[in-house]
């Protein structure tokens, strides 16, 4: 079974290839994706790694979460299920 993981605190010049090759490290990387600007296209920091085997993605959220790549600490956890996002900021009409 595959596990989602976040990656935050990523450098803003990091590509999904490098991404890649960081977790590919400790298993085998089924995609990336790196959150961007909708406007600037700039990296906001932060992103999402799925890896196909579960040991695998706990191996590489003890050996990444806080360290440190190109000087900023990585924070590697479990990705939390995506909320339920409406375009109405938050409330529901009725």
């Amino acid at each position: 079974m595959s596990m989602k993981l976040y990656a935050g605190g990523l450098p803003y010049s990091m590509t999904d290839q490098e991404l890649e090759a960081l977790f590919a490290e400790f298993g085998k990387v089924t995609s990336t994706a790196i959150i961007k600007d909708r406007d600037s296209g700039q990296s906001k920091g932060f992103g999402f790694v799925e890896m196909e085997n579960d040991d695998e993605a706990r191996a590489a959220i003890k050996e990444l979460n806080d360290k440190e790549v190109n000087g900023r600490k990585l924070m590697v956890s479990q990705a939390r299920p995506q909320e339920d996002r409406s375009r109405s900021g938050g409330f529901q009409r009725r």
